[in-house]
């Protein structure tokens, strides 16, 4: 190592906006500046030469996403990509989903008015998919007023600006509907995690149910899994409630979720089967995730609980947003996704609306992409197929 960056074969530009949010009071749970402003940092990831109409624009609601294969390719291969940090970058503890649309749309405002584009590509990697598809929905018709935690929010006053296009590639439902398919079930207090129902337990040598998994088992599994979030959202609720008519500044708290990654499609691979890794997920072993510090929702606050992974409450669901708009749609999933199950982008094309919409499967693609150079090629040519007729 000599300390220089290496050639990538494009450049990178930083980008830093500062803007005073107008859709609510000055945002408690995110990065703000002294002055109230909410700051965002992202790269742009252009060719060295030449120009471009369309901007590729790539935003996780809590990742980082400039160092990952997909964005980096397209670069090479002469696209212009932005890749786009909220306001909770590497931190969703307290993560409001009705703020990271604001934030995206400031992405799109500079990449419009001051960069140029006269087009704009949303391209949803992951829990990228159902963001785009939620900022789409309410760019073309604003609704929102509140957050689910009844906070004033107004979306209408930040002037989201329509995009022109959306990729949904390797993306799941939404975070709420993902987390109630990884949910543990198995745990019976939130506060003593030890105390587990052991037939529940995919993790327990003692539990008498093993893979391949019986319907009856599954179906009874799954309904736990349900039961357990909405025994966290009324909780929720009660908190919240219960500070409210305390009275007083001190008006949310902050809370572990236990065990976030109980998938029995991760351990028996007859269920939606794919090309994907038994016994694995795009973590490691899914055992170890289930209890680890990185898991799904593992930290969260009250509000937070109720935007983003509640099922009841949260409004960033793909596919009801996808039923709602006609924007020109490509679903990509990739055949080895060992993070998304192949139903979920299934689902996300026939709920959507458009009239332009294409489906393609990559087989053999994981969720990330990890050393695939075949399978990354094969994605960009599908999108390349895709936007030439478009003009995108």
């Amino acid at each position: 190592m000599n300390g220089y960056p290496p050639d990538e074969g494009f450049e990178r530009r930083p980008l830093t906006l500062r803007f005073e949010d107008p859709t609510s009071s000055t945002e408690a749970y995110g990065f703000t500046g002294s002055a109230g402003l909410t700051l965002l940092e992202g790269q742009l990831l252009r060719p060295t030469s030449g120009s471009a109409d369309t901007v590729y624009v790539f935003m996780h609601p809590a990742s980082a996403l400039w160092q990952l294969p997909m964005p980096m390719a397209m670069a090479r291969d002469g696209l212009h990509v932005m890749c786009c940090g909220s306001r909770y970058l590497k931190n969703d503890s307290a993560l409001i989903m009705e703020k990271v649309i604001v934030d995206l749309g400031a992405y799109v405002r500079l990449a419009r008015e001051m960069l140029g584009y006269d087009k704009v590509v949303l391209v949803g990697w992951s829990g990228g998919g159902s963001l785009s598809l939620f900022y789409q929905d309410q760019a073309l018709e604003p609704t929102i007023t509140q957050t689910p935690a009844g906070d004033p929010v107004d979306i209408a006053a930040a002037g989201l600006i329509p995009a022109d296009g959306i990729v949904f590639v390797a993306a799941h439902m939404s975070r709420a509907r993902i987390l109630s398919e990884w949910l543990d079930p198995s745990v019976l207090d939130e506060s003593s995690p030890e105390k587990r129902e052991i037939e529940l337990d995919l993790y327990s040598p003692d539990n008498p149910n093993q893979p391949p998994y019986r319907p009856d088992y599954l179906a009874a599994f799954r309904a736990a899994q349900v039961e357990r979030m909405h025994r966290i959202t009324r909780w929720v609720h009660h908190e919240l409630e219960r500070l409210r008519t305390r009275g007083g500044a001190e008006q949310e708290r902050a809370f572990v979720v236990h065990r976030t990654l109980a998938d029995p499609r991760f351990l028996d691979p007859t269920l939606e089967p794919s090309e994907r890794r038994p016994n694995w997920c795009f973590l490691g072993n899914p055992e170890t995730v289930n209890v680890g510090p990185n898991g799904l929702a593992r930290f969260s606050s009250l509000r937070s609980w109720l935007s983003q992974w509640s099922l009841e409450n949260s409004a960033a669901d793909g596919p009801q947003a996808a039923n709602r708009i006609s924007t020109p749609l490509l679903v990509i999933e990739n055949g080895a996704d060992d993070a998304v199950p192949p139903s979920h982008p299934r689902t996300v094309f026939e709920a959507s609306a458009s009239p332009d919409k294409t489906q393609i499967a990559i087989p053999g693609a994981t969720h990330f992409y990890q050393a695939q150079p075949s399978e990354l090629t094969q994605a960009l040519e599908a999108l390349n197929t895709w936007r030439g007729p478009r003009s995108l």
